[in-house]
Order: structure tokens, then C-alpha cells, then sequence
């Protein structure tokens, strides 16, 4: 899992800087967790959100934040897959 930065620009216009944690795909759906490089007041250090990821009609990525918890476990259930995976590789 590649730990990259990538900045995230609210719709009121202000950017944030996130930690990328996992890219997972569900489907033909691509989402990735993030966190942000300084986490927001009253955020723990184990939460994260997550993005759906789709291309918009100039082919650039396109970041959509991710409300519906039934879309979220999914995505966490397949990240911590991975992660015991990677425990099982050591």
C-alpha cells in the first residue's frame, strides 16, 4: 500500500492534504481511504474516510466522500483483508 500525499479541495474551496492509506476496489468501483497529514480536531489517530474515485469527462481522477456506512464497512472489510494478508506474509 502506497503511503502518498494528495490534497483534496472542499467545496468551500479549502484544501486539506491526506495521507493515502489503501486503495480498494469493490466491483468495478475504486475507492481509497484517506486520512488527513493533520488530523481535525477531536480525530482519533485510527479514524479515516473514505472516496470513491471516478474519472470526470477530461479523464482526471474525480474525489467523492463516501457517507453511506454499508459502502464504508465494505470498503474497511476488504482493506483489512489486505492487511492480514500482508501479517501472513511476514
Amino acid at each position: 500500500m502506497a503511503d502518498e500525499y494528495l490534497k483534496l479541495v472542499s467545496p468551500a474551496g479549502v484544501a486539506v492534504d491526506f495521507l493515502e492509506i489503501a486503495t480498494i476496489y469493490l466491483g468495478t468501483s475504486k475507492y481509497i481511504i484517506v486520512q488527513p497529514a493533520k488530523l481535525f480536531d477531536g480525530m482519533e489517530e485510527d479514524e479515516a474516510f473514505v472516496y470513491k474515485v471516478t474519472k470526470n469527462k477530461n479523464r482526471q481522477n474525480k474525489y467523492e466522500l463516501v457517507l453511506d456506512d454499508e459502502i464504508i464497512d465494505k470498503v474497511f472489510i476488504e482493506y483489512n483483508k489486505l492487511l492480514d494478508e500482508e501479517e501472513g506474509e511476514d
